[in-house]
């Protein structure tokens, strides 16, 4: 039974890539007005450009508002669980994450680009990366997301080195009335949500929303708490101007609290007082404005200004040196404390060359500006400037065929210059097969601490900054194929990739055992990564939806024999050096489960019920060098009525997560227990005024 079901998700696999031949039958023809199958969406992450899907450059998955109200979820993270090729975890003492295809070294993800409605989530207060306790946006407000599977440094900069998620809300003008939400269940969830939206004027639009989120966390199995409570403020109005200009104005924020921190073992009611039990508090707010211009029927223009500033704190009073040697004077130890701006102002044009040629370019300059009490002592606020320009050509000479081109240069004044292009070809053999072949290279850039970091823990240098540090650069090749059939109601995206990723940097000892010298951000291995992903959706009838996704990836690893200088840490012959090179590998290679997949069932049942289930399959993983996910197997399901009550509509749903029973996600090494996700369920309730 045991190996019956660890070959499950492979042979659901089989049968998914059997189906187009075995279902050729008239019986399921789709109708036109069906809205899932009546054609590929259009995406515009890519290129810029608004494209079909069987035009774009690489492969895109799209999650629609639909899909996303029927998943039995209350984490905007749990979502990409759905998506091939990327993995998460829940919040925990670290805030939730999100990757594609590993190289997760980071506590904040820093090489995944995510976009709110243009805006960048990167924050220089995080290291750069994304925290995914922050996002400033209500699922209820979420339009589509469109997830770019490959790296996109062409259109969005260094940070998307290895993909894009472009969060794109609802339009005010939908949004009318109120709208309230709640969610009650086990682990302590008590979830608030309050909507409205309406006129403003004779041409405007506004949708407002107030979210409140709290949880217990994961069961307590050792010595931590990891409890999230989150509030979100969000305002959006749209402005039409006349017939030819629009004005989107942008603002909120979200402040959320996880806790950090060791119990004092075996007094378990007691903090660590090296590590105590201590608040995590994190926030981001936001303003932005997006004026667009519809210059001619193939031409508009449009210019966008934001800013947001991060914080994060976590401070405590670290007693000293705990160990035998003598102590040093107390001092507020506060790793992550640190609070950033930015400025942001991106132009971008879109236009119609000729009747088979079309081009989106642009430019963009941004200016951060960070201060970190911990990790760049007695620096002030540290200055850092980007500019940015880009362009991307399409080019159809014959219905068979689509060239896109790409290149974008990128002046940072701390990493220097960059050069990321971009080619790919699309062949379509007619109106339902489509084989895509491209290629490109991406830069990614490091931390302000990263080139300018100072950083002592207590007696000891802890780590140093190196303003010549190079910069990460990836070349990827892919070959893609889409599948579109319509009259199977079909469709099967698969992108099969080699990426091999230059200089990857890790915080390595410089000199093991010698407080003096500190540690530091180095270039030391280059990373091999090849597999395969693919998505599959069938909807055989009005009522059904199925979604098939896998990803088969395969990566190695070579260090730099460059990569440490000055550095005696590889010379040593002791047990830890060992250890820690097998950590290290092991964070390269197993970066991402070697198999993975997700299954997704969407199903409307008579009396108006509607219900969902979605299964996830992973291998074994490693989130950083103490960090491992044991491979598990989970199921949600969620089950609703949507009703209507006089002249107020509503919903009510039972939402299970981890419907099969408890399951390691999470697991720290020197942790006698893993971080275990048991079953959270809840009652969410909705009415519309």
């Amino acid at each position: 039974m045991k190996r019956l079901a660890s070959d499950l998700p492979f042979k659901l696999s089989l049968l998914a890539l059997s189906i187009p031949g075995l279902l050729a039958s008239p019986a399921i023809q789709a109708a036109e007005e069906d809205m899932f199958f009546s054609e590929l969406p259009i995406v515009a992450s890519v290129s810029r450009l608004p494209q079909r899907l069987a035009d774009a450059p690489t492969s895109v998955t799209v999650i629609d508002r639909e899909m996303i109200r029927s998943l039995p979820i209350r984490d905007l993270n749990d979502i990409f669980r759905l998506v091939p090729g990327f993995q998460t975890y829940p919040n925990n003492t670290e805030a939730a994450r999100v990757t594609y295809h590993g190289l997760t070294d980071e506590e904040f993800s820093p090489r995944l680009q995510v976009l709110v409605d243009g805006r960048s989530m990167y924050s220089s207060a995080f290291r750069n990366g994304v925290n995914w306790a922050v996002i400033p946006v209500a699922i209820e407000d979420i339009e589509r997301i469109e997830v770019v599977r490959g790296t996109n440094a062409v259109s969005y900069g260094s940070n998307a080195f290895l993909g894009v998620i472009n969060i794109i809300t609802v339009d005010p003008s939908l949004v009318q009335g109120f709208s309230v939400t709640a969610n009650h269940g086990n682990q302590g969830i008590r979830d608030y949500s309050l909507r409205t939206g309406g006129k403003l004027g004779e041409a405007g639009n506004f949708r407002f929303t107030y979210r409140q989120q709290n949880d217990d966390g994961l069961k307590n199995q050792f010595d931590w708490i990891d409890s999230y409570t989150s509030q979100l403020f969000d305002l959006r109005a749209d402005f039409a101007l006349n017939e030819r200009d629009s004005l989107q104005v942008s603002a909120g924020k979200i402040s959320a609290v996880t806790q950090r921190g060791r119990l004092r073992t075996p007094q378990l009611t007691e903090s660590n007082p090296t590590n105590p039990i201590r608040d995590f508090d994190q926030s981001n707010a936001y303003v932005q404005l997006l004026w667009r211009r519809i210059m001619s029927a193939g031409s508009e223009f449009s210019l966008r200004y934001a800013y947001s500033a991060d914080e994060g704190s976590e401070g405590f009073i670290n007693p000293g040196n705990p160990s035998g040697t003598p102590p040093v004077a107390p001092f507020r130890y506060d790793p992550w404390g640190a609070s950033g701006s930015r400025h942001e102002i991106e132009a971008l044009h879109n236009l119609n060359l000729s009747n088979t040629t079309r081009l989106a370019w642009g430019g963009s300059w941004r200016s951060d500006s960070v201060s970190a009490e911990t990790t760049l002592v007695n620096q002030g606020k540290v200055k850092r400037d980007v500019g940015r320009i880009f362009g991307n050509l399409e080019w159809k000479p014959t219905a068979w065929f689509t060239g896109n081109l790409g290149l974008a240069a990128e002046e940072d004044s701390m990493a220097g210059s960059n050069l990321s292009p971009r080619v790919s070809a699309a062949y379509h053999f007619n109106s339902e097969n489509t084989v895509r072949l491209g290629w490109s290279r991406a830069y990614r850039t490091g931390s302000v601490v990263d080139y300018r970091g100072s950083w002592y823990n207590g007696s000891k240098y802890q780590f140093a900054g190196d303003p010549n540090m190079p910069s990460e650069r990836m070349d990827t090749l892919e070959l893609g194929y889409l599948g579109d059939w319509r009259s199977l109601r079909m469709s099967l995206d698969v992108r099969v990739f080699h990426e091999k990723v230059y200089d990857r940097l890790l915080v390595i000892d410089r000199d093991a055992g010698a407080d003096s010298i500190p540690d530091g951000m180095l270039a030391i291995q280059d990373i091999r990564m090849q597999g395969l992903e693919y998505q599959w959706r069938w909807q055989p009838f009005d009522s059904t939806r199925l979604v098939v996704n896998q990803a088969f990836i395969d990566s190695d690893a070579e260090y730099i024999d460059s990569g440490y200088p000055n550095s005696t840490l590889w010379a040593l012959n002791t047990k830890g050096v060992h250890e820690k090179r097998m950590f290290i590998d092991e964070l390269s290679e197993r970066g991402s489960p070697r198999r993975s997949t997700s299954i997704l069932w969407l199903q409307k049942l008579p009396y108006g019920l509607e219900f969902s289930a979605a299964g996830y399959w992973q291998d074994k993983m490693k989130w950083s060098i103490n960090t491992w996910a044991e491979k598990y197997h989970r199921v949600d399901a969620r089950l609703g009525y949507r009703f209507r009550w006089g002249s107020k509509n509503g919903e009510i749903a039972y939402v299970v997560q981890s419907l099969n029973g408890s399951h390691p996600e999470y697991k720290s090494y020197g942790d006698p227990a893993d971080r275990i996700v048991e079953r959270r369920e809840w009652l969410s309730f909705r009415i519309d005024f």
